[in-house]
């Protein structure tokens, strides 16, 4: 592997916060970051143990060999492509900070579409105690969001991983909010917490075809928990599992909302058309005009 950054200084060098980050840019830029200095930032911070905007009034301080040390290593991760997020442990969503292990998928603004149309419905239903699931909930962090934005809520979250119901039990306490955040570790809705009548059921399952996988990033597709991925040859194969049991589920008039990928949107609103109990209602497309959440209100 060619020299990483921030190796020892040569006699009368200086390596300061500002050199740090140029060398580093440059030498992730070289390895195919698509942020490298977004990612040298964020690695620094958290090697200083400082908000990486308090970066930008310390170009001029030296870093010492111990947090070069250390920072090296994780830039050499990141040069083989295992995400920041895993590096520092933390992904932010929705401006809350949430802790995000390889067992969990790395949150993406995309899904922040889903909690912005959620919180729109309550307000046009006049809701004043939501009841809401949220069905393989990863990291939590859609259920948790919801829950700091929704003071009166109450949530369901489930996922098949264990591993990941214990990191999204573990945001839901760093942020406050597991007195009214149940996680659960089952199929789906195959647990008795998930009975009842639930206003609201949100989702973000698998949906990469199979044959899509191989195209994914690297650092998506090496590092990232492919069961969380991957939805099957069709890629809605979890999504037309999860539609009968949400019809069921449902309160009357209560709302479905399943973010999905471009290619497999028409298959899984199709999908929604032909469920009985449920009455399909327009997708939804993300910030680049790409159909994201589809939609469905139970008859």
């Amino acid at each position: 592997m060619a020299e990483t950054p921030a190796a020892s200084a040569s006699e009368g060098e200086v390596w300061t916060v500002g050199r740090l980050l140029t060398w580093t840019t440059d030498w992730l830029s070289k390895r195919g970051s698509e942020s490298p200095r977004l990612d040298a930032e964020v690695l620094l911070a958290a090697v200083r143990g400082c908000k990486r905007i308090m970066l930008y009034t310390a170009f001029d301080d030296p870093v010492d060999e111990t947090l070069r040390g250390r920072f090296r290593e994780l830039i050499r991760r990141r040069g083989e492509g295992e995400p920041v997020a895993y590096l520092v442990g933390e992904k932010e969503f929705f401006s809350l900070p949430f802790t995000v292990t390889p067992a969990t998928l790395i949150p993406r603004p995309e899904t922040e579409g889903l909690v912005v149309r959620l919180l729109d419905l309550c307000k046009q239903r006049a809701v004043a105690a939501p009841r809401i699931l949220d069905v393989g909930t990863g990291s939590g962090a859609i259920a948790v969001t919801l829950a700091k934005q929704l003071a009166t809520a109450n949530l369901v979250a489930t996922d098949c991983s264990e591993a990941a119901v214990a990191v999204a039990a573990a945001n839901a306490e760093r942020l406050g909010v597991a007195d009214r955040v149940q996680c659960v570790a089952c199929d789906l809705l195959r647990h008795p917490a998930t009975a009842g009548s639930w206003d609201f059921i949100v989702s973000n399952p698998p949906y990469v075809r199979e044959d899509e996988f191989s195209s994914l990033p690297p650092d998506v597709r090496l590092h990232e928990p492919r069961q969380a991925l991957v939805g099957g040859p069709t890629g809605v194969e979890v999504i037309e599992r999860l539609l009968p049991a949400a019809a069921a589920r449902l309160a009357h008039g209560g709302w479905l909302l399943i973010e999905v990928g471009p290619s497999t949107a028409a298959a899984a609103a199709g999908l929604i058309a032909a469920t009985a109990g449920l009455v399909a209602e327009p997708t939804l497309r993300d910030a680049a005009g790409l159909p994201r959440i589809v939609q469905a209100r139970a008859e």
